[in-house]
């Protein structure tokens, strides 16, 4: 399924959905049955005052990280940098938190609102290297989208 397709589905989501996190879960959820790549979908949000990144609604295998200290690992750097960062090979990186021993690749895309970093969203691959910048223009839309639920 194209990334023009699932737009509309996303915004469906956003203005049908009853809550928050069931919003949130059922994007998880969409993203991951729907784009082959997309092994483990989830998002990440900034724990109160605390220079931490707290797991939200996910979808795939069970994580022990649920809680990632701001700089530490991708997620943490994201918190830190405000910027996109896609790993093409997570071996490659010497501040990767490893999840999943089938994981390849990831890419972390922050969510704003009102200029404040306050989450984001994390998408783990099994594949090496899969991630466009199509994947990363679609990644941001759906964080913008998220953003008017906050």
């Amino acid at each position: 399924m194209t990334f023009d397709v699932l737009k509309p589905k996303i915004t469906a989501i956003i203005s049908d959905s009853s809550s928050k996190d069931h919003s949130l879960q059922l994007i998880c959820d969409l993203l991951k049955t729907e784009i082959p790549h997309y092994d483990w979908v989830g998002f990440y949000f900034k724990n109160g005052d605390k220079e931490e990144l707290k797991l939200g609604p996910y979808s795939g295998t069970p994580t022990d990280h649920t809680i990632i200290p701001f700089g530490k690992g991708i997620c943490g750097q994201v918190a830190l940098s405000n910027e996109n960062f896609v790993v093409p090979d997570v071996k490659a990186q010497d501040n990767y938190i490893a999840c999943n021993i089938n994981v390849k690749s990831e890419i972390v895309v922050p969510l704003f609102v009102n200029g404040q970093n306050i989450g984001q969203i994390d998408i783990d691959s099994s594949t090496a290297d899969p991630f466009t910048d199509a994947d990363e223009h679609f990644l941001e839309f759906v964080c913008q989208s998220v953003a008017t639920l906050m």
